[in-house]
């Protein structure tokens, strides 16, 4: 049965151009953006009435009324001017206030020619403010008083709501004469880019956005490299297409965006932007790799909302991702523990929303990455110099390691491997013996020579385990490139045999083998789901196992949950693999 399309609604439809009028004019948005736009249905206005605003700055629009876009841009551009303006003062005769506000704002929106005329209604004439106009219709007639009574968003009503103020809660309230400024010097310059014969694309808005990243550039040297390298996108239709609640970034594309809906003060401004400014710099898009993207995202915004809240740059604002459980971890490290709780995490929501990662995804190219990270590193390592030479402030040891580690590449995971067998198997001293001639005996045939050989007490115990993952998932390439080293560095540090076990739907134990004929001795099974606690159960319960003996399990992932028992171990995934549980030895991926 064919899905029925949605019928489009030509009143809602109305009202979101109205909206986006008013989000667009140069001396409105600032106040747009602030204030809080609600279509009431359960709200009783009158029969012309088309908003009401309350001093809390929560804007209530009739839903049942249609009207058209110019007129809804003229009644919340209205109800706007009314907060900037600073018309919600206590009088003894309200309505006469309110009439004396809606004429003056009125007479303000006639000479800007913005929007549709509400009601085409006469205004007073020799308007110079609020005040004196109120002091007139104090003594005027009740039947002039009816005559301006329609100047306002509501009808016959009053449009200005002295409610209770919903930042008394503690939180500060917005500058509304300040942002009203803003907005003016806004369309002053916008006039004279205009006028100039500037476009649009070359006139850079002198923003709360703009002026954070000047701050970064001239005050935090850290990452002012970074911001000087990033274009600010503040368009609201932008991030409502991209779903941005609040901000993201573009590493690829060196864009930061800010959504101007978000209401962020200029301390939380600057938190937010130089958490996305680290995403980039420290490559947190290049360095997710095989991980699942989102949840890696909430890993890493938790280690930097940690380091930013400890430097004290900004304010963090509510709702942003901070424990204090993973204080000094890394991002890897935090990954590891919150996938093992995917539907938690899952429901969080970081700068950009729920569900959605604020780093965004850009091209992949080898080329582009290359000069990525030779820009990122150069630009966070001049950053950290700058910054210590002038003692502009404290920073987190872990964001300086981490900023050290930018200019090393990544260590291969057979070099990796290489070193965990390092740890484990000492290198063994070789003696002189008698007992084995040298080669070069014959040569010599009067002169005995010794040959250096090592004992076999030496080689007793010096084994591991092999837990071998043989389910239908397992690739045989994985195999044979995880056997291939285990097998060389096994020769190379004189481990004589390792105890093999096979796992797929049950632990088949191949007992002791050499290195070099593990290989050709498996054979992938495909019994279904892979279950390696019992052949870890069945190493460690062995008599012939050393207790000291580690174990390396390789497995991709698709398995149950494994348990050792203080034993050394470690696993060996193939790339873009995950354990289903945090794991507590080292993990190596093949890539």
């Amino acid at each position: 049965m064919q899905k029925r399309k949605d019928k489009p609604n030509p009143a809602l439809e109305s009202f979101k151009a109205g909206c986006d009028m008013v989000a667009r004019h140069p001396i409105f948005s600032g106040l747009f953006y602030k204030v809080c736009v609600r279509r009431d249905v359960s709200r009783d206005f009158p029969s012309e009435g088309l908003a009401v605003v309350e001093k809390s700055g929560v804007i209530y629009c009739n839903s049942k009324l249609r009207a058209e876009p110019d007129e809804w841009a003229r009644a919340l551009a209205h109800c706007v001017l009314h907060l900037a303006m600073g018309h919600f003062v206590a009088k003894l005769h309200p309505i006469e206030w309110n009439i004396a506000c809606d004429c003056v704002v009125e007479k303000f929106l006639s000479e800007l020619k913005f929007g549709g005329s509400l009601t085409g209604a006469p205004l007073p004439d020799g308007i110079r403010d609020e005040d004196a106009l109120y002091e007139k219709l104090l003594y005027a007639g009740d039947a002039e008083k009816r005559k301006y009574l329609s100047c306002g968003t509501a009808g016959a009503a009053a449009d200005m709501s002295l409610t209770e103020d919903k930042y008394s809660s503690g939180a500060k309230p917005p500058d509304w004469p300040k942002i009203f400024a803003e907005g003016l010097a806004n369309a002053v310059q916008h006039a004279v880019s205009t006028v100039a014969g500037h476009g649009e694309s070359s006139r850079v808005r002198n923003t709360a956005s703009q002026a954070a990243k000047q701050w970064f550039i001239s005050s935090y040297l850290l990452l002012g490299a970074i911001a000087a390298n990033f274009k600010i996108i503040e368009d609201p239709l932008i991030c409502q297409r991209m779903q941005i609640s609040v901000a993201a970034i573009s590493p690829a594309m060196s864009e930061i965006y800010i959504n101007p809906a978000a209401r962020l003060d200029t301390q939380e401004r600057r938190f937010v932007m130089a958490h996305e400014f680290l995403h980039a710099a420290l490559r947190h898009d290049a360095r997710c790799e095989w991980r699942d993207a989102y949840l890696w995202n909430v890993a890493c915004d938790y280690v930097i909302n940690g380091w930013l809240t400890e430097m004290g740059v900004g304010e963090r604002p509510d709702g942003v991702l901070y424990d204090e459980q993973f204080k000094g971890q890394n991002a890897e490290t935090i990954y590891d523990r919150i996938v093992c709780d995917m539907r938690t995490y899952r429901k969080l929501a970081t700068l950009r929303g729920v569900g959605l990662g604020d780093v965004l995804p850009g091209d992949g190219g080898r080329g582009a990455d290359t000069d990525l990270d030779a820009f990122y590193r150069r630009a966070l390592a001049q950053g950290l110099t700058y910054h210590r030479q002038q003692g502009r402030g404290y920073l987190p040891e872990g964001l300086v390691e981490e900023i050290r580690a930018l200019g090393h590449p990544p260590i291969p995971w057979d070099v990796e491997l290489a070193r965990w067998f390092d740890e484990q198997f000492t290198p063994l001293e070789k003696t002189r013996s008698y007992a084995r001639p040298s080669r070069r005996q014959a040569s010599t045939p009067d002169i005995p020579r010794p040959n250096w050989m090592i004992s076999q007490a030496a080689l007793d115990g010096r084994t591991f385990g092999v837990l071998l993952d043989t389910s239908g998932s397992m690739e045989r390439a994985l195999l044979a490139s995880a056997l291939g080293a285990i097998a060389s560095y096994s020769a190379a540090r004189d481990v004589p045999a390792a105890r093999v076990v096979f796992c797929d739907a049950a632990a088949y134990d191949a007992g002791y083998m050499k290195p070099e004929d593990i290989a050709g001795s498996v054979k992938v099974r495909g019994r279904g789901g892979t279950v390696l606690q019992p052949g870890v159960d069945l190493l460690e319960n062995a008599d012939d196992f050393p207790d000291d003996a580690p174990i390396l399990i390789i497995t991709d992932g698709e398995c149950d949950r494994v348990v050792l028992r203080g034993r050394e171990h470690a696993f060996l995934l193939p790339r873009g693999a995950s354990l289903p549980f945090e794991p507590r030895g080292k993990v190596f991926r093949m890539v």
